[in-house]
């Protein structure tokens, strides 16, 4: 049986839920009334408006509340930062403090009800911000900073003053950022380079420096969100922001856990309906990581199967370490568009090309042989002995003339070469500032992408500090794994921004005509017997064997000649879990004396077991097929969410599944199957045929139905062995569980 989170839906859901089905009321959706195209068939939105942050990030004024300039003292620290941060994007700044007549030369405001006008950020230093909050509230300020910790990360009580802090925030119509947050949102940004910009979200100030640091590297930044707890401005508000920015080229993230799972994935949908890369660290891959992280946020990680699943369907770029945020993110904002995916890398040493082609082979990129018309051109400059069907060896010499630039050329002019990746292991002056110089004016004249990979590890080099990173156009990585892990990224968003229909938009409203039958056979807080979960899967038009419920040895026989023999016979009860282990399955039964002794055996097993049955299934057996696991469970931070993978009784050992976060289409569930290790089963191994693909895809799609239409009610559901059949012949429930919420 799959593993369950079993979390419960807030009272605003099961309102959202009711107006599905076609009642007049329901819950505000980001702020404005909800109307029944904006939720899907469970209850939850299919839309999110974009916030208005221009006021926040450029603010025409900003009032510091507990503003201070006495050396020594933190405040003062921040104070003068907001106040030259306020100077340069043109806002006027009115310190607040009770007892001061100025602070910084500026006169003071004793309170906030003296501010001289409507502010439009409000920055609160004071240790407690609730008091300050609702005074902002009355003053009517758009937005305000709450830099305090002390709440939700630190435990029960934290969360009741971070409750607090945010239904004050939400019945004053202002925006809150923090609390527990810091001032990256108002650093320093370079004005002077141009091009695409990263724009960073962080819940950690520290994890957001290794991008921030990009820029003395000649790469923009536009904006920095700082999220903190999250009490009210979240992740996805600014990821949905960011994403209406046209100078934003990809957006960086480093993510704790996530406030609300549907308005994450509203969120990145937005960014990859617009062709936005999303490059996002996300913590809590394993049980420590979640765990730390929740203690510094406050908030769900999740499980991390299940984000993994989100993020991936979205078109979220996942990495690992902040070196491959940086570099990902880097490469992605600026790099045009691909023209091919065929990876080449160009060496002058043979031991380097095959090193590296070696791992981009390993890492997924796709490296053609060249074809024998190109080697031959490629010959006229390289030795004859020296290979160049990819990777490419030039033997050193070339380089330091015209032949080096010729080279690249030919390579580029490739129509099956998309990405040139040149490692560069070490310096070796006068031959590597001529390859580098070739590169970037090599790069200058095309719109392929050009990658060379500098690993000194002193990186003062002028060829590395003056010439490459001196180019917009060449990407320049210190290691090849982060070279490759960005090149995938980089081909991967392309392939799906191509392809990309949001989920959102064909997601069901209104229930289907399986709904109400199904709904009548939910039995609240109970495990539905097989028999029951079975005649749940009718209702959404999946199959199940042939088979009838008896209750007697006599019926069992007369059973059998209808459903055919030979015949299976199982125990059916509702607090019944794994038959098998309790001897409670009979298969290959052939004849009526056998039904018999079953039927008898099976109920003496069950009464020495204690174990309650509401009768015997006779069935149809169905054999010659690969066997599968379909199943639902309930995240706390997604919702419902389905599962597919390698079934039968060694489902548990195997954990080779996927994960789909609702809604998905049937593009998504095809990738599901296509990410099993397990796949080769399903197309034909050994002299066996391909199984029905369609079918299980089919499956896997009614199942996401029935989730998303009975979620305040079904709990979990495992259907386990799902036995697919050879292609053409469709796919056959042979067991199912259903747990009732």
């Amino acid at each position: 049986m799959l593993g369950s989170t079993h979390g419960t839906l807030t009272t605003d859901s099961r309102r959202a839920r009711a107006l599905a089905c076609g009642e007049r009321s329901g819950p505000a959706v980001h702020g404005r009334p909800a109307q029944v195209g904006d939720l899907d068939v469970s209850g939850r939105p299919l839309h999110a408006d974009v916030p208005d942050l221009d006021r926040f990030f450029r603010p025409r004024s900003v009032a510091v509340i507990g503003a201070s300039d006495t050396e020594g003292r933190p405040r003062t620290g921040i104070t003068r930062q907001l106040a030259d941060w306020a100077g340069r994007v043109g806002a006027r700044l009115y310190p607040v403090h009770p007892s001061r007549p100025s602070v910084l030369g500026l006169p003071c405001c004793p309170s906030v009800a003296d501010l001289p006008e409507q502010v439009d950020l409000a920055v609160v230093l004071v240790g407690d911000p609730l008091p300050v909050i609702e005074e902002l509230a009355e003053a009517k300020a758009r937005f305000a900073v709450a830099f305090a910790s002390g709440f939700a990360e630190t435990g029960p009580e934290g969360e009741a003053a971070q409750r607090s802090l945010a239904a004050a925030v939400e019945r004053s119509g202002m925006r809150l950022l923090g609390p527990n947050t810091n001032l990256n949102a108002f650093e320093r940004f370079r004005e002077d380079l141009r091009g695409p910009a990263i724009a960073l979200i962080t819940q950690s100030g520290h994890q957001g420096r290794p991008v921030f640091a990009l820029q003395e590297l000649g790469i923009r930044l536009s904006h920095w969100a700082p999220t903190g707890n999250e009490a009210d401005l979240e992740t996805a508000d600014f990821l949905s922001y960011f994403a209406e920015q046209p100078e934003v080229g990809a957006i960086a993230c480093y993510l704790e856990g996530l406030k609300d799972g549907r308005s994450f994935l509203l969120a990145a949908d937005r960014a990859a309906r617009r062709g936005v890369p999303v490059v996002a660290v996300k913590v809590g891959r394993t049980e420590t990581g979640a765990r730390t992280a929740a203690s510094h946020t406050g908030k769900l990680t999740g499980a991390d199967a299940v984000v993994d699943a989100a993020l991936r369907q979205y078109g979220v770029i996942r990495v690992d370490g902040l070196d491959e945020l940086q570099d990902t993110a880097a490469l992605l904002a600026r790099a045009r568009p691909p023209r091919a995916d065929g990876v080449v890398v160009y060496s002058i040493s043979g031991g380097t090309g095959a090193h590296v082609a070696d791992l981009a082979s390993a890492a997924g990129l796709r490296l053609p042989v060249l074809s024998e018309a190109k080697q031959a051109e490629l010959h006229q400059w390289i030795p004859a002995y020296l290979s160049v069907a990819n990777p490419v060896d030039n033997g050193g010499h070339p380089v330091g003339d015209e032949r080096g630039r010729k080279i690249i050329d030919a390579l580029l002019d490739d129509p099956a070469v998309g990405v040139l990746i040149c490692p560069v292991t070490g310096p070796f002056p006068p031959l590597s500032d001529r390859l580098v110089r070739d590169l970037v004016d090599a790069a200058e004249r095309t719109d392929k992408l050009v990658c060379v990979v500098w690993g000194s590890p002193v990186g003062t080099e002028p060829a590395y500090r003056e010439v490459l990173l001196g180019s917009s156009r060449v990407a320049t990585f210190r290691t090849v794994g982060n070279c490759l892990t960005a090149v995938r990224a980089h081909l991967a968003h392309h392939r799906f921004a191509t392809g990309y229909r949001s989920p959102f938009d064909d997601a069901p409203r209104t229930p289907s005509p399986s709904y109400r039958k199904a709904r009548a056979l939910m039995q609240p807080g109970r495990q539905l017997s097989e028999h029951a979960a079975k005649t749940l899967l009718r209702a959404y038009g999946i199959r199940v064997p042939r088979e009838q419920l008896v209750t007697s040895a006599a019926a069992a026989v007369r059973a059998a000649g209808p459903v055919g023999y030979p015949v299976v016979m199982k125990a059916s009860g509702a607090k019944i879990a794994h038959k098998t282990e309790l001897g409670l399955v009979k298969i290959g039964l052939t004849s009526a004396s056998q039904v018999r002794d079953a039927y008898r055996e099976l109920t003496d097993i069950a009464r020495y077991q204690d174990v309650a049955l509401d009768g015997v299934l006779v069935c149809q057996m169905v054999e010659h097929g690969v066997e599968m696991v379909v199943g639902v469970t309930h995240d706390d931070l997604f919702g419902p969410t389905v599962t597919v993978g390698l079934g039968g009784v060694l489902v548990e050992v195997l954990r080779d599944t996927a994960v789909g976060v609702p809604p998905f289409g049937e593009e998504q569930a095809r990738d599901m199957l296509a990410g099993l290790r397990g796949r080769a089963l399903l197309e034909g191994v050994r002299g066996r045929p391909p199984a029905d693909l369609d079918a299980l895809v089919e499956v896997v799609l009614r199942v996401q139905r029935m989730a998303l239409e009975l979620g305040d009610d079904l709990a979990e559901l495992d259907i386990n062995p799902l036995m697919v059949l050879p292609r053409g012949q469709g796919a056959v429930a042979l067991d199912a569980l259903a747990v009732c919420r």
